[in-house]
């Protein structure tokens, strides 16, 4: 075990309840005023230099006693609109908001990893930056963040995400898209609304926003390559006001997720035609609002390679696992667009403790055991991208 495994072993049980406390008192994105408040008083207490950041945000910095570059480890620290069901001692005590998706763990292994690297300066060769980030479910906190000058004279970003479709203690940190691009969209239809027994005097934007749903679907299969992963999803649909008046509006909301660049242009351009070339065949008109969301998280060649050895280093050749890539987005693929990076995936799955649940669920819990090992890699990277540097 090497000496960043060893002082993260040392702080585990903090970790732990660090973890349990941020629990207890999740917040919703940008109203993170306790979070916020108590990772500064931690972050005092070892004296590492910190101030607020967007608000509810927190950044700190710690220099190495040798000169050389800048790396950012980031941890988001919101909370999601969930009624936890779990009954563990640490459940919310924030009724209707719960720590659903893993942050709580982020910010005590950022913390573990701030305490670690406090403790190697002589090691540290240049300046490591911690984000704790907030609004990572609005997917502005990023750039809200860059907006105030958090990635000034950054030369490369890391973050971990605990993931409980991976067994506890495998983690998987592989070169190339890993998370989605998460673009949002809002259709308008504009008919004539009327008698339902006179549909002739009519221009029915109920059918109309029925007959658009449909031939959007066509995009995905017919205009992106079999090669490339995209989803257009309609998730909403309100028109009309009674069973016997043709309705005269309909608005759908909906998101669209892919990995690239390019599938992201053809999907905005194509449902734009795709829209108005249907309400016209109708009679009616129809208006697109394609609003882009967070990047595609695209991990860095190099970074990974970075990371995928600094796996190794603190918890073995074993604990190196592959995972496929997912269709949500993070907003961390903001920092990346402006230096390299990676995202790594930290497995929390253990059926023995009851942590299965998909993230976004209220049974949503956690292997506390492994955190150590998240706290680790985030020292152990920080380190080796600067030595690489």
């Amino acid at each position: 075990m090497n000496k960043i495994a060893q002082l993260a072993k040392k702080y585990k049980k903090e970790i732990i309840n660090y973890r349990r406390e941020f629990h207890m008192y999740p917040e919703a994105s940008k109203k993170e005023f306790r979070t916020s408040k108590r990772i500064m008083e931690e972050l005092h207490k070892i004296e590492v230099p910190c101030r607020i950041i967007s608000g509810t945000g927190v950044i700190a910095e710690i220099k190495g006693n040798n000169f050389g570059k800048t790396v950012a480890l980031r941890a988001d620290i919101d909370a999601l609109n969930v009624r936890e069901k779990n009954n563990v001692p640490y459940k919310s005590k924030n009724e209707g908001l719960m720590h659903a998706c893993g942050h709580d763990c982020h910010i005590a292994m950022l913390i573990g990893a701030a305490k670690i690297l406090n403790n190697m300066k002589d090691e540290i060769k240049g300046t490591v930056k911690l984000f704790f980030q907030p609004a990572e479910e609005l997917a502005s906190g990023a750039r809200d963040m860059i907006k105030e000058g958090a990635m000034e004279g950054v030369d490369g970003v890391f973050a971990i995400h605990v993931w409980s479709g991976l067994d506890s203690g495998k983690i998987s940190a592989e070169s190339g898209p890993r998370m989605a691009a998460a673009d949002l969209f809002k259709i308008t239809v504009k008919g004539k609304g009327g008698h339902g027994a006179m549909p002739q005097v009519c221009k029915d934007a109920l059918v109309t926003a029925s007959a658009i749903v449909m031939n959007l679907q066509s995009i995905v299969s017919r205009e992106i390559s079999p090669f490339e992963s995209a989803v257009l999803t309609v998730g909403k649909l309100i028109s009309g006001t009674r069973f016997n008046v043709i309705a005269g509006e309909a608005i759908m909301e909906g998101t669209t997720r892919c990995y690239s660049k390019e599938v992201r242009e053809i999907l905005e351009n194509s449902m734009k035609r795709v829209i108005e070339d249907t309400a016209k065949s109708y009679g009616a008109e129809a208006n697109l609002e394609y609003s882009f969301g967070t990047p595609p998280t695209i991990n860095d060649e190099n970074c990974s390679s970075i990371a995928i050895k600094s796996i190794e280093k603190i918890a073995g050749k074993d604990a190196i696992s592959k995972m496929e890539k997912l269709a949500p987005g993070e907003d961390f693929a903001e920092y990346m667009s402006l230096a390299p990076g990676a995202l790594a995936f930290l497995g929390v799955r253990n059926k023995e403790k009851d942590a299965f649940y998909s993230h976004h669920n209220e049974r949503f819990n956690v292997d506390e055991d492994v955190l150590d090992k998240g706290a680790a890699l985030y020292a152990q990277y920080a380190i080796d991208f600067l030595n690489d540097n």
